[in-house]
């Protein structure tokens, strides 16, 4: 007999099945138990009447995985309005070791840093797991998105030869007795494969060894990166990215809309144009001094707030950032070239996407080096394919975790991470 899923119950009412899955509950009353069967789709509820079968149930803890075949009878009041009756129950391994907290109750009764330390059992509740499946249908929609633009899907190198992206903050590992480092970001390999493919995404870990202990950061995160060739300037990579979020967030609401409403979210819309401002304007709304460089947090929730106060938007842009605070890659703006054709997206008063237009021809690169006094030679391969020729680019990066977080509330972005690492965390 084919094993079927919770949420196929209901069609096969009169019929004998067989599901399995884990204990989720178990409730032992005198002359009856009633079982709550948790799979990947849903909960089961199973009545045990029979005398031994329902003292078996007593040495069968909860998160016990077992096998169930019995009658399908329809309950309004049983999860998906049906029911298992005369069942046989079949324990397919040891008894369970108990959990340090009860995974059938609404809410985790534990700290988070608990929930990080036994995270193969705290991510099955149903409000961790539910967090999880959101982000799987957002990777989802960012690569169907892209893919329906003639996107290429790309895989580039993790361990490279030389910290050369954002200074010091790399991760050192031993390359069979040579130095080598973790990727901050596949940045440097994407533009080149805009010489190959023209439009490329990439779905994959980036390392950051930054030392901050707050709940937007990580040491490692998944970052959905894109970048295309052929751009006017920075807007038309705004545009893609507009595209890209709608897609993203469509996809949520299509595949995980279950999750969604455990959680209690309902995935905003995202305009036909998102509001936009330059970073001049920026901190004049967060009532910054004029000479800032960047933003800091409590100015990036000013100018949502403002985007949300004018426009009714959980999105808005800030562009033109100062040229001093963006990498070297980055095109300036040519009527303002102290600012750059770069822009961060906002996402609920935290930054979500950082992108841009990029320099694109050899000479340009050899003169930013030399301006910000960094030596050309550990970006030889890099240059190579300026040198052999590449289009008018730019592209994004967009912190999947984060944007998770942001989109149900999570007040910690490791609360929707399945085995976070940070400052102090590499277990489990």
């Amino acid at each position: 007999m084919q094993r079927i899923l919770s949420t196929q119950l209901p069609e096969h009412v009169g019929a004998i099945v067989r599901v399995a899955g884990w204990i989720h509950r178990r409730r032992l009353l005198k002359s009856v138990a009633f079982l709550i069967l948790r799979d990947a789709a849903g909960t089961t509820q199973v009545v045990v009447t029979e005398p031994a079968a329902r003292a078996a149930l007593e040495g069968l803890p909860e998160e016990t995985v077992v096998e169930i075949t019995g009658t399908v009878v329809a309950n309004p009041a049983a999860p998906a309005g049906v029911e298992l009756t005369d069942p046989r129950v079949r324990p397919l391994g040891d008894p369970a070791v108990p959990s340090p907290f009860d995974l059938f109750r609404p809410e985790l009764a534990a700290t988070l840093p608990t929930q990080l330390d036994h995270a193969p059992v705290a991510l099955r509740h149903p409000r961790r797991s539910a967090a999880l499946r959101i982000s799987a249908a957002a990777t989802a929609g960012f690569r169907t998105t892209l893919d329906r633009a003639r996107f290429t899907e790309i895989h580039t190198p993790k361990v490279v030869g030389s910290a050369t992206e954002s200074g010091s903050n790399v991760f050192t590992l031993d390359w069979f007795g040579r130095p080598a480092y973790l990727a901050q970001s596949p940045q440097l390999y994407k533009q080149l494969m805009v010489g190959v493919f023209e439009r490329v995404y990439e779905v994959g870990p980036v390392f950051r060894a930054e030392p901050h202990d707050t709940a937007r950061h990580l040491a490692q995160y998944t970052s959905l990166d894109a970048e295309l060739g052929f751009v006017a300037d920075h807007r038309d990579v705004m545009a893609v990215l507009r595209d890209t979020l709608a897609g993203m967030l469509a996809t949520v609401d299509e595949r995980a809309g279950a999750a969604c409403a455990t959680l209690g979210v309902e995935p905003p819309a995202v305009p036909a144009e998102i509001p936009a401002v330059h970073f001049t304007e920026a901190l004049k709304i967060a009532g910054a001094p004029a000479d800032e460089p960047d933003l800091a947090p409590a100015h990036e929730r000013a100018v949502a707030e403002w985007a949300r106060r004018e426009h009714g938007c959980d999105f808005v842009f800030v562009t033109g950032y100062p040229m001093a605070k963006r990498p070297f890659y980055t095109h300036p703006d040519p009527e303002r070239p102290a600012y750059s054709n770069g822009f961060d997206l906002l996402f609920r008063g935290v930054e979500l996407v950082t992108g841009g237009q990029r320099l694109h021809q050899h000479a340009d690169y050899l003169a930013a080096l030399a301006a910000r006094g960094e030596p050309v030679q550990p970006y030889a391969g890099y240059l190579a394919g300026f040198a052999h020729g590449l289009p008018p680019h730019g592209g994004f990066a967009i912190g999947l975790e984060r944007f998770v977080a942001r989109l149900v509330g999570a007040a910690n972005v490791r609360e929707v991470t399945a085995f976070p690492r940070d400052l102090h965390r590499l277990t489990p």
